[in-house]
């Protein structure tokens, strides 16, 4: 490990990396540069494979199209109700099976089954409880004096109940996440605030939070990563659809439609890059406020 890198030494560790770097290429580098050579498709074979045309068409009619711009408005609503919620949740949960000690591990299963459960499964539970007749959580709201609401049905309230089945669905995950950060805080920390007389909140304020703020951040980047990128909740909890009158439509919904049901390929990839082109000014933007903020 201390030795000088050579060309030998270097040549040989890409050996070493070999399969996994073909791996990477074939199933991720590739399909990025042919996704956005395919966005500039004017006149494309889909059977022969020929390419007659190059040009800026596909993205300009999707921003002449008012469906891509709900899907965005949709996909930035749910990122806004499903991150931030999910954060703050998770963190309480966590927090609170850090100090249990009695079926702490079953718990923490508990919390976890979710995240690991097949969202298909989930979508077909969920639907029974947004049931409108029949429905547990309309039944809930009767006691006390919430008439029935139609949460699969109303354009008003499809992407609210997708947003709180992916906030119930994610939680495990990110509850795993801050138990590991929570575990490597030196509880000397707390002890020498008690003595100091701070109170839980304040030992929460300016102990759990500064430390935990590395895990802040990584279940940020995740979720609102994961949270662009939603599909298959939309798809399994409204059958197919993407809502009433469209109203749970998403990016990847949107990207879906137009590959797998209408051909427009050129169209579908257009709209992939300006997906990943969102996410990425994101993830960059997340990474600029930690640096900004939290380790300096």
């Amino acid at each position: 490990m201390l030795k000088k890198p050579t060309w030998k030494s270097t040549l040989q560790s890409l050996l070493y990396l070999l399969p996994a770097l073909i791996f990477i290429g074939i199933f991720n580098i590739y399909p990025i540069f042919k996704s956005l050579a395919m966005s500039f498709y004017e006149d494309y074979n889909i059977f022969t494979g020929e390419v007659g045309e190059y040009g800026l068409a596909n993205f300009i009619k999707i921003f002449n199209d008012p469906s891509f711009f709900t899907a965005i408005r949709n996909t930035f609503i749910f990122v806004l109700g499903v991150v931030p919620i999910s954060i703050v949740l998770s963190l309480l949960i966590a927090i609170m099976l850090n100090r249990i000690e009695i079926l702490s591990s079953f718990f923490r299963s508990v919390y976890f089954l979710p995240f690991v459960t097949s969202t298909v499964a989930i979508s077909i539970v969920w639907n029974w409880l947004y049931h409108t007749r029949y429905g547990l959580i309309n039944y809930f709201l009767g006691f006390i004096g919430i008439e029935p609401i139609a949460w699969l049905t109303n354009p008003d309230f499809a992407l609210p109940a997708l947003i709180i089945m992916s906030i119930w669905k994610g939680l495990g995950y990110n509850i795993i996440l801050f138990l590991v950060g929570l575990n490597n805080i030196d509880k000397t920390y707390y002890q020498a605030a008690r003595i100091d007389g701070a109170r839980s909140w304040q030992q929460f304020v300016n102990i759990t939070v500064p430390l935990l703020s590395p895990y802040i951040l990584l279940v940020s980047i995740i979720g609102v990563i994961n949270s662009f990128k939603v599909f298959t909740e939309v798809y399994s909890l409204f059958s197919g659809r993407p809502g009433p009158a469209g109203s749970a439509l998403t990016m990847v919904f949107y990207i879906y439609e137009k590959f797998y049901t209408e051909y427009q390929y050129g169209v579908a990839t257009a709209a992939g890059i300006v997906l990943f082109l969102i996410i990425l000014v994101f993830t960059l933007l997340q990474r600029w406020i930690s640096k900004r903020f939290i380790y300096n």
